[in-house]
Formats: C-alpha cells, sequence, structure tokens
C-alpha cells in the first residue's frame, strides 16, 4: 500500500463521495457539435469505497446517435478507479484518466476516454433536495467541440428490491425522454426576473458565503431579450445590463454591460460573457432549464453554475438553483 492509499483509508471517502452514494438513473441526451439533438444515453451510475479505494462503474447504451453512434456506443460498461479526496478526485483509468475538483455540491472534471477517444469536460451539480444531479459532458478532440451528453439523474438506494422506487425510475426516466430534445428557449413575450441564492466557492474550493442573485427579463422581440444580471453578496457585488440574442441553438450577448456569446445543447446553454467594466473578469457558465417541456418555453426554475476568472485565473465558483417570477 502506498502512503497516498494509506493516507485515504484512514480519511475515509470523501465528502463529495458521501454525497454521491448510492445508484444514479438517468437518460441523458447526446447532441452534435451544432447543438443538434442525436439520441439518448441509458445510464446506471454507482460508486464503491472499498479499503481506501473508490471504483466507479457506468453501464448502459446508446440510442440513436446518428453519425455519432460508431464513436460513443461501446459493447460493455465502463469501470475506473478514483484516487478520492475533497481536493482532487484523480481518475486513474482504465475506462477514464483525469481529474475533478469538488466545490461544495458542485464538481468540475477534465478527464480522457479511451474508449470514446474524447476528453471530456464533466459538470455534475447536486441539486439542494441531495437525490437530483444535473449532469453535462462537454466532449472534445482537442479543442474542438465534437458534441455534448447532458441530463438529469436521480438517485436511488434500493431500486432493485423496491417496486415504489422502480416505479418512480421509470418516471423520470419517461420525462427525460420527453424533455431532452427540447431546445434552450427563455421566455420572449413574458418579462420576469429568474432570482436565487447561489453559494459561493473560492478556487481552493473554501466556501465564502452565497450571493443573491437576479436576472430580470424584458423581451425585445422573439429573438431578443434585454437581462439585467445583478449579484450581491461575498465579495462579488456588480451589476449589468445586456442584449441576448438567440440564432438557433447559439446566442450572443451584445453589450453594453457584457459581451459574450454561448452555445446550447437542449436545455443546456454554455455561455462565456466578459463584462465590460474596464476589468479583467469572464465568466464561464452553464445554465439548465429545469421544467424546459415539450411546446412553449415559460419560464420555471434554472439550475445555474458560473465559474469566475480574473484574467486567467479561477477566483470564485457559484451554483444554485433560480426561480422564475412573472411580472
Amino acid at each position: 500500500m502506498t502512503e497516498n492509499q494509506a493516507q485515504a483509508e484512514a480519511a475515509g471517502p470523501s465528502v463529495w463521495q458521501q454525497r454521491i452514494a448510492g445508484e444514479w438513473h438517468g437518460r441523458p441526451s447526446l447532441f452534435d457539435a451544432t447543438g443538434t439533438w442525436c439520441g439518448y444515453e441509458d445510464i446506471r451510475r454507482s460508486s464503491e469505497y472499498t479499503d481506501g479505494a473508490t471504483v466507479y462503474r457506468m453501464d448502459g447504451g446508446l440510442e440513436g446517435g446518428g453519425p455519432l453512434a460508431g464513436r460513443f456506443r461501446l459493447a460493455a460498461p465502463f469501470a475506473f478507479g478514483v484516487t478520492d479526496a475533497d481536493d482532487n478526485r484523480i481518475y486513474v483509468g482504465p475506462d477514464f484518466h483525469g481529474s475533478g475538483q469538488p466545490y461544495g455540491t458542485f464538481v468540475d472534471a477534465r478527464y480522457y476516454g479511451p474508449g470514446w477517444q474524447v476528453g471530456l469536460n464533466t459538470w455534475n451539480h447536486v441539486l439542494p433536495d441531495g437525490d437530483t444531479q444535473v449532469y453535462s459532458s462537454v466532449l472534445y478532440q482537442g479543442w474542438t467541440v465534437v458534441g455534448c451528453f447532458n441530463g438529469v439523474y436521480r438517485r436511488t438506494t434500493d431500486h432493485d428490491e423496491n417496486p415504489a422506487t422502480r416505479d418512480a425510475v421509470a418516471a423520470h426516466l419517461a420525462a427525460e425522454t420527453r424533455c431532452g430534445p427540447v431546445p434552450w428557449i427563455l421566455p420572449t413575450k413574458q418579462s420576469g426576473t429568474f432570482t436565487g441564492e447561489c453559494e459561493v466557492w473560492d478556487a481552493h474550493q473554501k466556501r465564502l458565503g452565497t450571493v443573491l442573485v437576479e436576472d430580470r427579463l424584458t423581451p425585445l422581440d422573439l429573438l431578443r431579450t434585454e437581462h439585467h444580471l445583478s449579484w450581491s453578496g461575498s465579495g462579488l457585488d456588480r451589476e449589468a445590463t445586456v442584449v441576448r440574442r438567440r440564432d438557433g441553438t447559439r446566442e450572443f450577448w451584445e453589450g453594453p454591460g457584457a459581451w459574450g456569446n454561448a452555445q446550447a445543447f437542449g436545455r443546456a446553454n454554455f455561455p462565456v460573457w466578459h463584462f465590460a467594466d474596464g476589468g479583467a473578469q469572464r465568466v464561464v457558465g452553464r445554465e439548465y432549464a429545469l421544467d424546459a417541456t415539450p411546446g412553449m418555453s415559460a419560464g420555471g426554475r434554472l439550475a445555474v453554475t458560473y465559474e469566475v476568472f480574473d484574467g486567467q485565473v479561477l477566483t470564485a465558483v457559484l451554483h444554485g438553483v433560480l426561480d422564475w417570477s412573472a411580472s
């Protein structure tokens, strides 16, 4: 046993490992690089911590996939070891190699999957109920995006023994089947505000407190909406007004308070914006429409994660749930 293994065994499972105990059920959708829906991935995920070592397992298969099917459909379940700790979770293969960094109930992981032959940037956010996880994996060939998996997982601890649990999982998977292809579209004729309290963590994974996030929407037409964004608390106080323009699965932030763009994959929108206040701050985020359903879009809840950079240095990570209130 190595010194690190001995320390891990003595310390027990990390806080994140305890948080994801059990089995997680989901049916994430696969999208190509343009945001076009391609198919579903049926997945059961679990991890086991034994004698200081963690083994992560994923069992499932791909339905559909179009031209990506040959790359992402494999004939065997995934399994990989994890060197578990609260600062870094190191993925040691054989099926994934890389690492993940937890920030409270959110983990940002970057790794390589030899079977899929892609680099992955996976964001997992466990919501306040503790049993719902918003998941996305953006897939890369070098620096180029080739696709994205995303969806919502639900946790169980008695799936194989409890018929009621199996019925609940079946209902969840049916909802993911209906809603997986739904595109990211915010309200286009109804003004209102998304509001919620987000946890804030620094780059060293220390909790700083909370930030009240308010995003007030005033639609200008069917494709353009004025957003007045306000953050207050934990030293991140700021305001900015921007016009966000949608073009299919793409989005553009066209000033005056911030400039940038975004790419959506179904219900998940991935923006990058730069504040236009003379500083060096930019934000890399994910906004996930939890209540999106087929048909007309209308408010609901957003699970949001924002990573704040000062120049090229990560300074803060925000995550939480925003609720819609029509005005």
